[in-house]
């Protein structure tokens, strides 16, 4: 099998920053919500928002993430351009328009990265569509079927109403990165996912016993446990939330970092990404994609290169 590595990650916020209080109907769903009003508790802070359409949010993007790729350049890390990718896994919660306009929006979105290759749309898998598209494009690699994928996600809040949930504060904005079969930032060890179909419903709990499932099959191939791991980039939910779920996983406190809870809000799908781009990586170092919502959870394990630099 080819090995596969993850490379060049970026991501694109909301040109438009507001202070959590600005939410429009803010603290009657506080109220509806039962919450405390105390941001520290919860990790309260920015929310990004975007007046830019979806394609647009794509586009930006991408380019971040092909300027990366291209200077990604060093010993055995050939550089990686527009011409060079062969696949697209786009993902998005809500993709604009339907069947009649999809075409038009993908030549857009084609057109303005300056792509000539095959395409996938994924969106069902709410968020944890990146963690699942960054899996399927790994599994492309491996197979030999494509040699660099360019995987982005994006996402916009439909109405203000909708950017406050029992859960966390949603932001706009997408990431994206390469999966390629070139030697890039890390080696990708696997992906894996785990479900329970009677409990995909929104109104459901996330699941900690499907993150310890995933642990299972992710971790135990490799030798590795939990405490193995230097760092798990999760979703931001509120800060309560995703710490006792993932503690209730096999984590400590000191391999999550919450710090983009308050800075960026919920981006989505985007968030485990966005994290990894952000934090100052070990060589050497395991780290664990990871995204969950009610019924699933998703997750793909990395590893640094000694011979890498963060």
């Amino acid at each position: 099998m080819t090995p596969a590595y993850l490379t060049a990650p970026g991501y694109l916020l909301g040109e438009i920053e507001q202070d959590h209080h600005e939410i429009p109907g803010f603290a009657a769903r506080a109220r509806e919500y039962g919450m405390q009003p105390d941001a520290r508790l919860w990790g309260w802070g920015k929310v990004h928002r975007t007046e830019k359409p979806l394609e647009e949010l794509v586009v930006e993007t991408g380019k971040t993430v092909l300027a990366g790729g291209r200077r990604d350049t060093g010993p055995g890390k050939p550089a990686i351009g527009p011409a060079d990718v062969d696949f697209l896994v786009l993902c998005s919660t809500q993709f604009p328009g339907d069947a009649h306009t999809h075409g038009r929006f993908m030549e857009t979105v084609m057109g303005g990265l300056g792509l000539d290759c095959a395409f996938l749309g994924l969106t069902l898998n709410r968020c944890t569509n990146l963690v699942t598209g960054l899996g399927v494009a790994e599994a492309f690699v491996r197979t030999g079927t494509y040699r660099n994928i360019l995987v982005i996600t994006a996402d916009r809040c439909a109405t203000e109403s909708a950017r406050m949930e029992n859960f966390a504060l949603f932001s706009d904005g997408a990431a994206g990165c390469l999966v390629t079969a070139q030697p890039g930032d890390y080696e990708i060890l696997g992906s894996a996912g785990a479900q329970d179909n009677q409990a995909l419903d929104w109104h459901h709990d996330i699941s900690a016993d499907l993150s310890r499932q995933v642990n299972d099959t992710l971790l135990t191939r490799h030798g590795l446990t939990p405490g193995d791991l230097a760092g798990v980039l999760h979703t931001n939910l509120y800060t309560p939330v995703v710490v006792m779920k993932e503690r209730l996983a096999g984590f400590t406190l000191g391999q999550l970092d919450t710090t983009n809870t308050a800075r960026t809000g919920h981006c989505f799908a985007a968030d485990p990404l966005i994290n990894l781009a952000d934090r100052r990586t070990e060589p050497g170092g395991y780290y664990l994609l990871a995204a969950s919502v009610p019924g699933s959870r998703a997750a793909m394990l990395l590893h640094q290169p000694t011979t890498a630099t963060s």
